[in-house]
């Protein structure tokens, strides 16, 4: 070979390389993409058949996770099984079969969920609809890299820089549909978009396998995966699947946790799953950019501040409660992953690694997404997780059977110990609160001293749990009921004076049980929170009442306690509709509220999505509908678009008004309706409370809006404040809805 033909061959190498490595990288990032793209964009479309509840996210993830695994269970099969061209081949069949059922649409026969099982509905909806596309995506990452590493390239002994590329695209994608696509686009343009990145998708792997395996030196041994070392043995792949499994169930705990006990904050559920991407993104990264051993030595006290702020129950600010658990959720899965990305395999057994690794997800996720809620009555899954972070902590040594007797006789005398408060039924009260604080900070403090021992760590950390959970603190009664829509705390508070109900931190509703001298209150209940006699909704009422001539009919959409059954006269007709059957178990049980039984008796509640059970309700005609599902920050949005104005005005009388209560913490969605008003031809009028002092600490100010149809029928209603749309405010729609701008409106009016 002459010199002067040398560098061109050299260029063309070079050339070649450089061409292969960015369409791999290309395919990768646009596969990813449009995986973590499909999945707020058809779970939106599905929420409106479950109430908008959060727990369709959770139960989402787990089938994502879930199909996952199969798709790398496949890419697997196909890589070790199949040679390169027919692999090729098959897959491209796959990623066809796929295109079928784009665009995007729920599958015919799954509308209406039933009353119960929600979550099996759910994930027989998603596979129906959405599972064969899926699975063909998810199987783009392990696949692609593994024929990368047969490419015959200098890179191809390390395709795992390509995972980063997958998990930075995932990334994107995540943050990009809230605060892009979601307040730019309609779901139709999205649905379009995303089609479109589909079919691209197809012909960048068929160019992909092409260049790899369609070349003159495909057979050549150079392009064939090599391995140096044993396969991976079953303790090394359980090891796997373990510490995957950890970071996995803890990101929806957290998420859980966060979303109900501290704040539903619209977006916040992107967090802990963007960190959880984050930490692949860099314990896969070629280059060490914070040293394994830091994450070990922050971890302990982080965990601790956890365990205090769990089992005590202290509040701080939002920012710093929300960004604690945050932060060691991040260093626990930067631990986990980290682990593993430090144990992983050679290129050939890359596939079968990435199995293992989804299969550890996806059992976390089945166990905080699925079992958790249907075991436990409030979020024991997170403590339990913070143990099991403590005790995926590497240990210098294996615990001597000494050592593990010991932990084994300490745990015993804790739950001995505490059994006193289990039988009660936690309605316990300590004889002094300090002695639980003492306990608690003394087995913390332990936990940390012992930081060595994982063992040890979890040990005292699970028994600071078990104790607080005997005998809460500061809890004069507390009971929680867990639905597939939240966790409901039936809560007695410290000076006995009420009984309140409460969706994570949100009140809906709470009941005076003595007077402020310590009597018993007997007769017709009290009404506080945001139905006093003084507040908006009960001003809405008696309008209503006063403009009738007989009993005025009422819908109300959403029962909570059952307050505004103490608004209606004898003489009034009211029906609730209530998507949650704890919650009509709770309002009817005497035991816990009477609002219905001394108030309304005789009142009517329709079990199920209030919009497609007013749809149902052909014959019904109402004075008055009240729409009261907006306090909780998870609000359901298919309550509040055009489609849902038409149905209410078609169960409307002539005269006939609509109230929405938004009270909301995060969201102004003030502008939001009076568009949507405006544009079904409504006009819209607003009533903020002033906050005033108040004698009863349960008073709750509200914001409720009322909608009809001409000013006569507002009867008294006429003098709440002309409320018009923002110029550019666009009506909400089936096919449109944005939750980034009643964020952005919000923190604009606290500003003010």
């Amino acid at each position: 070979m002459t010199d002067h033909v040398k560098p061109a061959l050299v260029t063309a190498s070079a050339s070649r390389s450089t061409l292969v490595i960015a369409l791999y990288t290309a395919a990768i990032f646009l596969s990813a993409t449009l995986l973590f793209a499909v999945q707020p964009l058809f779970t939106k479309m599905v929420l409106p058949r479950f109430g908008g509840s959060p727990s369709v996210w959770s139960v989402a993830m787990v089938f994502f996770q879930g199909v996952l695994l199969v798709g790398y269970a496949y890419a697997d099969v196909l890589t070790r099984l199949v040679r390169g061209r027919w692999a090729l081949a098959i897959h491209l069949c796959v990623m066809l079969g796929g295109a079928v059922f784009v665009p995007l649409s729920v599958a015919n026969g799954w509308d209406l969920p039933p009353a119960d099982h929600e979550e099996l509905f759910l994930l027989g909806m998603f596979a129906v609809s959405l599972g064969f596309p899926f699975f063909a995506l998810s199987a783009n990452g392990p696949l692609l890299q593994a024929w990368f590493a047969r490419s015959g390239l200098a890179q191809a002994s390390n395709p795992y820089f390509l995972y980063s590329a997958s998990n930075i695209g995932s990334l994107l994608a995540l943050f990009a549909y809230p605060l892009l696509a979601e307040p730019l686009s309609t779901l139709s343009f999205q649905n379009g978009a995303w089609r479109y990145g589909y079919y691209l998708l197809v012909g960048l792997i068929a160019l992909c396998g092409s260049l790899v395996f369609l070349n003159r030196d495909h057979d050549n041994p150079v392009l064939q995966a090599q391995a140096t070392e044993a396969a991976p043995a079953l303790g090394r792949m359980v090891y796997w699947v373990a510490l995957a499994f950890v970071p996995s169930a803890l990101m929806i705990a957290v998420t859980t946790h966060i979303t109900t006990d501290i704040a539903a904050a619209p977006f916040l559920w992107v967090l802990p799953l963007s960190l959880y991407l984050i930490s692949f993104i860099l314990v896969f990264s070629e280059r060490n950019h914070i040293a394994q051993a830091t994450w070990m030595k922050a971890q302990p006290a982080l965990l601790a501040l956890i365990v205090l702020t769990l089992a005590l129950d202290i509040r701080t600010w939002l920012v710093v409660d929300v960004g604690l658990h945050l932060l060691t959720f991040f260093v626990t899965a930067m631990i986990c992953h980290g682990l593993v990305a430090a144990t992983r395999p050679q290129p050939a057994y890359l596939t079968r690694f990435y199995f293992c690794m989804s299969l550890g997800g996806v059992l976390g996720g089945i166990f905080s997404g699925l079992i958790a809620p249907k075991l436990f009555s409030w979020i024991a899954e997170y403590p339990i997780l913070i143990v099991a972070a403590a005790l995926a902590r590497p240990a210098p040594s294996w615990p001597t059977a000494r050592e593990a007797g010991l932990v084994a006789g300490f745990v015993v005398l804790v739950l001995l110990a505490s059994l006193p408060g289990f039988r009660d039924g936690f309605a316990v009260q300590p004889v002094a609160n300090w002695m639980v604080w003492t306990a608690v900070l003394l087995l913390v403090a332990g936990a940390l001293f012992s930081s060595s021992s994982s063992l040890r760590l979890a040990a005292l950390f699970a028994a600071a749990f078990i104790v607080t959970r005997a005998y809460p603190p500061n809890v004069r009664h507390l009971e929680t009921v867990r639905s597939f829509f939240g966790v409901h705390k039936i809560e007695v508070t410290e000076d006995g004076r009420f009984r309140a109900l409460r969706h994570g931190m949100e009140l809906h509703g709470a009941q005076r049980l003595t007077t402020d001298d310590g009597k018993p209150v007997t007769g017709r209940p009290v009404l506080s929170t945001y139905y006093h006699p003084d507040s908006p909704i009960a001003e809405a009422v008696d309008a209503v009442q006063d403009k009738k001539n007989g009993p005025a009919r009422i819908a109300v959409i959403g029962l909570g306690a059952g307050s505004i059954a103490c608004l209606a006269r004898p003489q009034d007709r009211l029906d609730y509709y209530e998507i949650d059957a704890d919650i009509i178990r709770i309002a009817k049980d005497p035991a816990r509220f009477t609002f219905l039984r001394d108030c309304k008796p005789e009142t009517n509640i329709i079990l199920g999505d209030a919009r497609l059970t007013l749809a149902n309700a052909t014959d019904a005609r109402y004075d008055l509908i009240i729409v009261d599902a907006f306090s909780s920050d998870s609000i359901p949005v298919h309550l509040l678009t055009r489609e849902a104005l038409r149905i209410y005005l078609s169960r409307l009388t002539p005269d006939g008004i609509i109230v929405t209560h938004i009270s909301n913490n995060h969201l102004d969605l003030s502008g939001v309706v009076a568009a949507t008003a405006a544009s079904e031809g409504l006009i819209a009028r607003l009533y903020d409370e002033d906050e005033v002092p108040s004698l009863d600490p349960m008073i709750k100010f509200s914001t409720v809006m009322v909608l009809a149809r001409n000013d006569i029928d507002l009867g008294l209603l006429q003098d709440w404040d002309v409320e018009r749309p923002a110029p550019g405010q666009a009506p909400w729609s089936d096919d449109f809805s944005n939750l980034l701008g009643p964020l952005i409106a919000k923190m604009k009016k606290g500003n003010d």
